[in-house]
């Protein structure tokens, strides 16, 4: 006891060396600011779904990097149809009056991941910076995951009634297959699974390959006539890509999990070549979870054969792709306490003894950052694996241990680890009574 004792006092003492305490804002950090600033691809983590903190600091740095460093698009994790329309919002071609409008169209749970004030404001602050911008300089937002797959279906199929009514029909047939799932995209994966209904494998991929002999010819059109083709040729592929995703669902959790961020990726490159047709490589910022952006091969997940976007990205990009993480130890999320439940606000727990979280509070330091990949002598303090804490949109107290922690080796899993002590839950445009209640005063059971 005694020996670990003085190896934690050791560990803190070289750990307080190396602490870049942060302003109020982590966008005043010039330092961060620019190494961000270099990369073709600046991804921002997040440990929960639904803190303030992480949102809002997110959005002071993606102002600072499309105003100062060119950067053109914020990619986040959301879905495509939903997150396009916010695009038009901010580059003045909707009809939505404002962005409570534009983000409406978040319906899915949950929906205070999207739908909140934090993204609100920076809405607003994206369609601002836009005004009387050429749409080439414009800054674009994007939704990069998989989930929208009837939605997509109704995106290519009003596409292809508008500029193509034949192809319309042959769209129609094809996707005909999943008519028998009431827009139930689980349904249809536990079905094609297991034998119960054919899968519409064939169906999609001969729907996307016919988009894709078509896009040559119709993108010879203007700039908007371009982009109504890119936003119905991804929507395509993403039809193709969840109906695999829904139908390996349920035969394990590493297999739906490499497709899903799999198809991030190749969204991520497909805007990459869209954006950059008539230029320069654009610069993306990313948001998205922390489970998602830090290498996966230095966690747990990496043992098990699972990869994320931020393995994939630094195998794509290299040292292009900067990896940020996020962290807290305590304060409260928005959260809820089983899929598809209200959202609530809950008290996070204190981080676990042994974890990331639990070594920062002990630092002292209420806000700071840990330049990672640039200090060689703090990455080899952090060698060792240490436990982690992912909340996403769920959240579960009582197992915190067995639902919320995993191992990882943080310098090999992002290149920066952004630390906020006690944080808040972000605040949803439209809070339900649980949300506004908060969660009961009693003190969780400490046996996990």
């Amino acid at each position: 006891m005694r020996s670990s004792s003085l190896r934690d006092d050791t560990l803190l003492q070289g750990l307080r060396r190396h602490l870049r305490a942060l302003p109020s804002s982590i966008a005043d950090d010039q330092k961060l600011v620019d190494r961000l600033g270099y990369a073709r691809l600046a991804l921002l983590g997040e440990a929960s779904h639904g803190t303030h903190e992480f949102y809002a600091e997110r959005a002071a740095l993606s102002r600072r990097l499309v105003a100062e460093h060119g950067f053109q698009a914020v990619v986040v994790e959301a879905d495509w149809p939903d997150a396009w329309r916010v695009n038009r919002y901010i580059r003045g071609v909707s009809d939505d009056p404002d962005a409570c409008a534009a983000l409406s169209g978040f319906e899915r749970f949950p929906t205070w991941m999207w739908r909140n004030t934090v993204v609100r404001e920076f809405v607003e602050w994206l369609r601002e910076y836009n005004q009387g911008l050429p749409p080439s300089r414009q800054v674009g937002f994007y939704g990069m995951d998989l989930y929208s797959l009837f939605s997509s279906i109704a995106a290519v199929l009003t596409h292809l009634d508008r500029v193509d009514p034949e192809a319309a029909q042959r769209a129609r047939s094809r996707y005909a297959c999943f008519d028998h799932f009431e827009e139930d995209s689980q349904a249809y994966g536990y079905a094609s699974s297991f034998g119960m209904r054919p899968s519409c494998e064939d169906e999609v991929i001969q729907q996307l390959r016919e988009m894709n002999r078509k896009a040559a010819e119709l993108l010879a059109g203007s700039r908007e006539d371009r982009a109504d083709v890119f936003f119905a040729q991804q929507n395509a592929r993403l039809v193709r890509n969840a109906e695999e995703y829904y139908r390996t669902m349920f035969h394990g959790r590493v297999s739906s999990w490499n497709l899903r961020d799999n198809h991030m990726v190749e969204t991520l490159q497909a805007l990459e070549k869209h954006l950059g047709a008539s230029g320069s490589p654009p610069k993306m910022v990313v948001w998205a979870h922390n489970s998602h952006l830090g290498d996966a091969s230095a966690t747990e997940m990496g043992d098990i054969g699972e990869w994320n976007v931020g393995q994939l990205a630094r195998d794509r990009w290299g040292s292009e792709a900067v990896l940020v993480g996020f962290s807290t130890h305590h304060g409260t999320v928005t959260a809820a306490s089983e899929w598809d439940g209200a959202g609530e606000r809950k008290r996070v727990r204190p981080g676990l003894e042994g974890s990331y979280e639990e070594l920062f509070h002990q630092a002292g330091e209420e806000r700071f950052w840990l330049p990672l990949a640039d200090e060689p002598a703090l990455a080899d303090l952090l060698r060792e694996r240490r436990l982690q804490r992912a909340i996403g949109v769920i959240y579960q107290p009582r197992t915190e241990r067995t639902s919320h922690y995993f191992h990882t080796r943080l310098p090999a899993q992002f290149d920066a680890m952004i630390h906020i002590d006690e944080t808040r839950a972000v605040e949803p445009l439209v809070p339900e009574p649980t949300w506004h209640a908060g969660e009961p005063a009693e003190t969780y059971p400490s046996g996990l």
